[in-house]
């Protein structure tokens, strides 16, 4: 990490000791260093990569295909999204660490795998669902992932035989609403917004980050689209600048 990379988490450090209500909100890049893929980078992002199916990683995350195409969704959404043995890392327990020292008040996640929860924040906010609540269409049971990790093919319900879905949020799908005013009330709360591991592009975040207005730090290794209205700018990996904020 070079100098001025150093300065600006020096930086970031004050801002947090100065901010009465910091909030973080993550990507995929967060989860990157547990094993498991992000989407939009230009180095190893999913959507970057030659797809293996029928059609693009992003085509194949849609309602439309889902339900056209359930064997090749499910088979992707297991060997490319889907790692239950994927351990929470660094940055996981940073945010807990802090979260339990008052630095940290809420986690707003774009991600679906657990592991904030896991490394031991409680307030956690999975704005785009999450891999371990996994529901039949058909009666409403719900599921442990491994009713969906362990089944080949389709997953379905012993007792109605409804699909097993999966309760992640798809491309085009409407966040939940209970969970969507949560992050906002969060989000309008904070007077420190720190946002990293994420590009910023995916469509949750401009409905969250438009109308706010309190200090906002982006941590990410390439730019985002919010890059100029942010207070603080650090461009490198997201568990470098943490070893270096916390503790």
């Amino acid at each position: 990490m070079d100098e001025i990379t150093q300065d600006k988490c020096r930086e970031l450090r004050g801002m947090l000791a100065q901010a009465g209500y910091a909030v973080f909100f993550g990507g995929a890049g967060v989860s990157t260093d547990s094993g498991l893929v992000d989407f939009r980078s230009q180095k190893r992002g999913l959507y970057n990569r030659p797809s293996e199916y029928s059609a693009s990683p992003e085509e194949m995350l849609t309602p439309k295909f889902y339900e056209e195409n359930p064997e090749e969704f499910f088979d992707f959404y297991r060997t490319k999204l889907l790692n239950l043995a994927a351990p929470p890392n660094s940055v996981h327990y940073a945010l807990a660490e802090m979260e339990r020292a008052g630095v940290i008040k809420c986690v707003i996640t774009q991600n679906a795998d657990n592991l904030h929860q896991r490394a031991g924040s409680e307030n956690v906010i999975d704005i785009h669902g999450n891999v371990y609540i996994n529901t039949c269409e058909g009666c409403g049971r719900r599921f442990p992932p491994e009713a969906v990790a362990d089944c080949p093919g389709v997953p379905r319900c012993g007792v109605c035989g409804g699909v097993i879905r999966p309760g992640i949020l798809l491309f085009g799908e409407v966040p939940d609403m209970k969970l969507a005013m949560a992050a906002i009330r969060e989000i309008n709360r904070s007077d420190l917004l720190i946002a990293g591991g994420t590009s910023l592009k995916v469509s949750s975040a401009p409905r969250l980050l438009d109308r706010y207005r309190g200090k906002l730090v982006i941590i990410n290794d390439e730019p985002t689209p919010y890059d100029s209205r942010a207070d603080l700018v650090i461009n490198a990996g997201i568990s470098e600048v943490f070893a270096r904020i916390w503790p």
